[in-house]
């Protein structure tokens, strides 16, 4: 299964984009398909991965207390791409869920090519550290 760039359009995050944008960073995303209770990320270890939530939903707790909740068009991830390499958070499916991952090194791609995008994505990650969501 691979992403397209009609699945990006439904990403608030990509909505910037113009279709042959979307076309390209569509190639970068991989498809990750998981069942309910999956943990996605654990908190402290070592993440190169991006990921955006499709459908389903997920818990993000640290130190066993929720922080929040993700529903489909959220992200995850950054943090530890952007900051020391290390999650702060655990993430787990409380459905079954389909998401979008994009390694570091592609991480990195959507970064330099798409300014804007890395922007939103930065200040989300800034929120998140200020406010612990």
């Amino acid at each position: 299964m691979s992403v397209s760039a009609v699945d990006l359009a439904a990403v608030p995050l990509f909505d910037s984009l113009d279709e042959s944008e979307r076309e390209e960073v569509a190639t970068w995303f991989d498809v990750k398909i998981a069942d309910k209770d999956v943990r996605l990320v654990g908190e402290g270890s070592s993440g190169y991965s991006f990921f955006v939530l499709v459908s389903g939903s997920a818990v993000v707790t640290s130190a066993g207390v929720e922080l929040g909740t993700l529903s489909p068009g959220d992200f995850f991830g950054e943090v530890a791409i952007l900051g020391g390499g290390r999650r702060t958070a655990s993430v787990t499916t409380t459905s079954p869920s389909t998401l979008f991952t994009l390694f570091g090194t592609d991480f990195r791609k959507l970064q330099q090519t798409h300014p804007q995008i890395a922007d939103r994505i930065e200040a989300a990650m800034r929120d998140r550290l200020t406010n612990g969501a």
